[in-house]
């Protein structure tokens, strides 16, 4: 595998992430760009149909252990929501503002992800992308080793480190966040407030109707789903160069039509970097312009996670 991450970086004055001129005629560009709600809905209700079906399942189960294999399958399906919520942070779902508004805070309330405060870390990861002084995403560092690897697939640290996220942002510190711009900071936290004040409202319901609701058909599928969220995320930029060059710091894997569609077609994730503007409808359409170019490009999730324990 050639063109792999590297401790040494180019230099702060190059680091300027934008596609290579000329790759997207300008007219092609216009028309991948176009959003459409007939496809925004489609696949929203598709999803939501799909997590009726899986929690369905889970209270038909005719005993506790024969749920969980319908608890995974549910946790997957839940997990799978931040592909809206990614989507609609970049407001491309929809044409207009408000759809992508709500549909972002139903999927960051349910993944315990504030959408405000997520907006704005993502949008720096796509400014700063693979960038090690500046890209978010690059505050931890990746896994190194293979029991570096188990323990991030495992979502334990994501979750300890959401849970202070959520801490922070519910006592009103923004501190370390230098991705919040100043203005945002105090509609950051009144988001991540009324999400925790949405929390504690199920809470109390439950433990006054002594309902087991919430763990079943939420919080327990999460926590089963989450190791195939960190595997399916890893390898979006692990093992790519520490460039600012788009077509090299990114990787596009090839899924096959089911993971494409549950993922909102985010597997093409070097196209999404290099276009963000392109809803995820047309990113199948952008592939097949830019695949030439790409570095990048995976068969699959297997391949693509033995690239990166190659590295170890």
């Amino acid at each position: 595998m050639t063109d792999v991450a590297h401790p040494q970086t180019e230099a702060r004055a190059a680091w300027q992430v934008r596609p290579p001129a000329g790759l997207v005629d300008a007219g092609t560009l216009r028309g991948l760009n176009a959003r459409s709600d007939a496809a925004g809905a489609a696949q929203t209700i598709g999803h939501a149909a799909a997590l009726a079906l899986s929690g369905a399942a889970i209270m038909l189960a005719p005993a506790w252990w024969l749920a969980l294999p319908a608890m995974l399958v549910h946790g997957i399906f839940l997990v799978a929501l931040f592909a809206p919520l990614h989507e609609t942070v970049h407001r491309t779902v929809f044409r207009k503002r408000w759809p992508n508004l709500v549909l972002a805070q139903v999927a960051g309330f349910v993944l315990l992800i504030p959408p405000v405060w997520f907006r704005h870390f993502h949008l720096a990861h796509h400014r700063h992308t693979q960038d090690p002084a500046h890209d978010p995403e690059l505050a931890r560092p990746k896994p190194a080793t293979l029991a570096g690897y188990i323990w991030h697939l495992s979502g334990l640290p994501m979750w300890w480190r959401l849970g202070l996220t959520l801490w922070s942002l519910g006592r009103g510190d923004t501190a370390g966040m230098a991705y919040l711009p100043d203005h945002a900071r105090a509609g950051v936290v009144a988001n991540a407030r009324w999400q925790l004040a949405g929390y504690a409202a199920i809470a109390l319901a439950a433990l006054a109707a002594r309902s087991w609701l919430p763990v079943t058909l939420w919080l327990g599928p999460l926590v089963l789903g989450q190791p195939f969220l960190r595997a399916y995320l890893l390898a979006e930029h692990t093992g790519c160069a520490r460039v600012p060059d788009l077509t090299r710091n990114t990787r596009t894997t090839l899924a096959g039509g089911l993971l494409r569609r549950l993922a909102w077609n985010m597997p093409f994730h070097a196209e999404h970097h290099l276009y963000p503007s392109v809803p995820f409808h047309r990113l199948p359409d952008l592939h097949r312009i830019v695949r030439p170019a790409l570095q990048h490009v995976s068969a699959g999730y297997r391949a693509a996670h033995r690239e990166i324990r190659a590295e170890f």
